[in-house]
């Protein structure tokens, strides 16, 4: 019976000396969790406002390859504006024309809709050749409806 006593003394004196973390150490560890935190967030928050401006870009050119679409189907006049979002405007020489079938949705990355006007201005030139410019109205814009932005000028326009 001594014997086991005193083996239970050897080991709660073991268990005394064995040393665990102060509070201090542990601050510490979180003082840095926290500051790997703050640069993940800021870091976060940047990729996603990027991936927004690139969603908003693959819009217009996936409404310009719209326009293409129609544009190979129907006769358009010089200056038509192919609207895929919004009213088309039926007072405006040549006619607006509502093209919104020929993409499903257009929702705004930036907003919780969908973008309030968005349109392809198909210009065509003396040779029969075909440009476009497009313009997307939402919570950030990309042309207007008077000055779209050029086909060629997508990927390089900043919002």
């Amino acid at each position: 019976m001594v014997e086991k006593l005193k083996m239970i003394w050897q080991d709660a004196k073991q268990l005394k000396d064995e040393r665990g973390l102060t509070l201090v150490e542990l601050l510490v560890v979180v003082v840095i969790l926290g500051i790997i935190a703050a640069i993940a967030v800021v870091a976060i928050g940047g990729i996603i406002e990027n991936s927004k401006e690139d969603a908003l870009k693959s819009d217009a050119k996936q409404m310009v390859s719209a326009a293409k679409l129609y544009v190979a189907s129907n006769d358009v006049a010089n200056g038509t504006v192919l609207v895929f979002a919004g009213t088309p405007d039926a007072t405006a020489t040549p006619k607006d024309v509502d093209t919104s079938s020929y993409i499903e949705t257009l929702k705004d990355p930036y907003g919780s809709s969908g973008y309030s006007a968005a349109g392809v201005k198909v210009a065509k030139s003396a040779d029969g050749n075909y440009s476009y410019s497009v313009y997307i109205d939402g919570e950030k814009n990309l042309g207007t409806k008077a000055a779209p932005v050029a086909e060629t000028a997508i990927s390089s326009t900043s919002l």
